[in-house]
């Protein structure tokens, strides 16, 4: 996995990154798998896979938007059962020029996307083959604008969190694992990553005990979690402070959601140049991975089902969490 968040940063660190380089990047890593693991038919094996680029203009600017389905082999694109995981990237931009000369600190969810997304597509090639489908999906914008923010300065985004939402979230999702840069806050303090309750439909539910098991796997050491609040779970521009962006797939969506955080010691701004960790980021590629696999072959549960019931039952919903009304979607 290191391997694949070295080559994806080197793409994404210079003013010319956009979201073709890394197509051509993740076609070119399936393409020499297929061919080394000696495929009978390997133009059709990649034809299965979907890696597509769109392009989105804000009041802000414009970004690309990367996505990834790579078929499992009981997935819905099959004609099988095995559910679908989705494993976006959540970010402002990948780097804020001409403000900022570098990749920023804000850009580590969408390295860890993209790497598993490669590990995924490694592993395809070579005939590892998952269960369940796997969609991947993140952008790609050299010169985002940032904004002020407590305690520390934000990344923004040229483009408005219901554009990320529309681009990113697909119905096929049954779940979803949001990666994001969490490093400006006095929450968690600690290097590392960190996994948030599960948010579905308005509702903070508990932590996963199949994904805390899998986050201490992964990393070796005790599981880090997120406090998350109501305030972040609701739709950005409705005038409350977020953590960060790291919630908001739950507002498009009735598949649970869960965080994945990349979290320092101290706060550290998304704008920040050199404060990406490669091995951080590994890990949450690899924890994604590993999530994909297990969720698709349903040895992990994101939420307790039966229990969601029993809460809707007693409380009933709380969707009007996820409404976007009164809300300027900056």
């Amino acid at each position: 996995m290191l391997k694949h968040v070295l080559d994806v940063i080197d793409l994404l660190d210079r003013p010319q990154a956009d979201g073709h380089s890394l197509a051509a990047h993740l076609r070119g890593v399936l393409d020499q798998a297929l061919t080394q693991a000696g495929h009978p038919d390997p133009a059709a094996a990649a034809e299965r896979v979907e890696i597509s680029v769109t392009r989105v203009e804000g009041a802000k600017g414009g970004t690309d938007f990367v996505k990834v389905v790579v078929p499992g082999r009981s997935g819905t694109g099959a004609g099988g059962s095995a559910p679908t995981l989705g494993i976006l990237g959540r970010l402002g931009g990948v780097g804020a020029r001409p403000e900022r000369t570098g990749i920023v600190s804000d850009a580590d969810g969408a390295v860890a996307a993209l790497a598993a997304a490669a590990k995924l597509l490694d592993m395809y090639g070579r005939g590892d083959v998952l269960e369940g489908d796997v969609i991947l999906s993140t952008h790609v914008c050299p010169d985002a604008p940032t904004r002020p923010h407590d305690p520390v300065p934000f990344m923004d985004s040229p483009v408005s969190i219901l554009d990320c939402n529309r681009e990113e979230i697909d119905v096929a999702m049954d779940a979803v694992v949001s990666i994001d840069t969490t490093k400006g806050n006095r929450l968690l303090n600690h290097r590392g990553v960190a996994l948030s309750p599960t948010v579905k439909e308005g509702w903070i539910l508990r932590v996963s005990d199949d994904l805390l098991g899998l986050l201490e796997t992964v990393t070796g050491e005790d599981a880090h979690v997120l406090p998350i609040t109501t305030q972040d779970i609701t739709p950005y521009g409705n005038g409350v402070h977020h953590i960060n962006s790291i919630m908001q797939p739950c507002v498009a969506t009735s598949a649970p959601v869960v965080g994945l955080a990349l979290t320092t010691g101290p706060a550290v701004a998304g704008c920040a140049t050199g404060a990406s960790h490669e091995s951080d980021i590994a890990a949450a590629g690899r924890f994604a991975v590993e999530a994909a696999k297990e969720y698709g072959r349903g040895a992990v549960r994101f939420h307790d089902a039966d229990e969601f019931a029993r809460l809707l039952d007693l409380y009933g919903p709380m969707t009007r969490l996820q409404s976007t009304e009164g809300a300027t979607q900056d």
